[in-house]
């Protein structure tokens, strides 16, 4: 795993990298350049990515816990299995963005552009997260589990595993 300790690499060029298992906790990475680039497993925990392009990105399986992603462009980026609990993505644009099984407890998902139902619908959770007030409602109304902490979900499937 390489590491970058207390890096600020803000505005830097890294199109088409591959940085799998890069450890950057709480990096300083505002509007960079990350289109393309292969990140998974990384640790981004607490990175400040406000601004970035992560078009095309692969964060399969990375740490994105309490980063902020706000304004990012992660257009048809691989964020299966994601941990992107309590992370901020207001005004990010998700298009196309997969979030199979993506933990998105607690996140700040106010103003994203072209998030849709269909990819919500494949999210582990959603418990706690700041959503619009219409997408909000919608959802509760059709998936009301993902609004069950992880914790719960796991609880009411062991007790349905006894039934």
């Amino acid at each position: 795993m390489f590491t970058i300790k207390e890096s600020n690499l803000n505005e830097g060029y890294f199109e088409g990298t591959k940085l799998k298992r890069l450890n950057l906790p709480g990096a300083e990475l505002m509007e960079v350049n990350l289109e393309g680039t292969n990140l998974k497993g990384a640790n981004l925990k607490g990175a400040n990515l406000k601004g970035a392009n992560l078009k095309g990105a692969n964060l399969e399986g990375a740490d994105l816990s309490w980063a902020i992603l706000r304004g990012a462009n992660l257009e048809a980026t691989n964020l299966i299995k994601a941990n992107l609990k309590k992370a901020n993505l207001k005004k990010a644009n998700l298009k196309e963005a997969d979030l199979f099984m993506a933990n998105l407890e607690g996140a700040n998902l106010k103003e994203t552009h072209f998030l849709s139902f269909s990819q919500f619908s494949k999210v582990k959770t959603l418990y706690d997260a700041k959503l619009d007030e219409e997408f909000l409602i919608l959802l509760k109304g059709k998936y009301p589990c993902l609004f069950k902490s992880l914790e719960q979900q796991f609880l009411e499937h062991q007790s349905s595993l006894l039934l």
